[in-house]
């Protein structure tokens, strides 16, 4: 279950990433795309980027911060109920200020600067598992097979 907390965390740190590179590949869309002489207004479709930055950040990684701290429970990471749920709680927040930057667009300052935070933390809790495991008693294959 170590491996899995491990994972699930570093899948929600590698999603951050990703919805970094999507965003800049939405609006470097966008402006190529007005260059080009399209017209941005309310009933302008939203480009691949924009669409991969909505699906992974209300879908994916919701999922697998849930995911993460319901492994938390079984995995044996000291503090890794803790760590998880400062994953959740970020991105709950997360999806708070995104919301609110579309009413308040200077918000998105914030949106930005927690999407570091929950990169930052996600890493932490992948990494506390990896020194858990590192740390953990080798099992016998006895053990293994229960």
């Amino acid at each position: 279950m170590k491996s899995v907390y491990r994972a699930l965390a570093g899948l929600v740190a590698v999603g951050v990433v990703v919805q970094a590179m999507s965003i800049a590949l939405a609006w470097f869309t966008a402006i190529k795309d007005m260059d080009d002489g399209l017209v941005i207004d309310k009933n302008t479709d939203l480009n691949f980027g924009h669409l991969a930055h909505g699906w992974i950040g209300m879908i994916a990684i919701p999922v697998i911060a849930l995911l993460l701290l319901i492994v938390s429970f079984f995995a044996k990471i000291q503090g890794g109920v803790k760590w998880a749920l400062f994953v959740v709680g970020l991105v709950v927040l997360q999806i708070a200020l995104a919301f609110v930057s579309f009413g308040a667009p200077v918000v998105g300052t914030l949106h930005g600067l927690n999407a570091f935070a929950l990169a930052g933390v996600a890493s932490m809790a992948a990494r506390r598992a990896a020194s858990a495991q590192a740390t953990a008693p080798a099992e016998t294959p006895a053990e293994a097979a229960r």
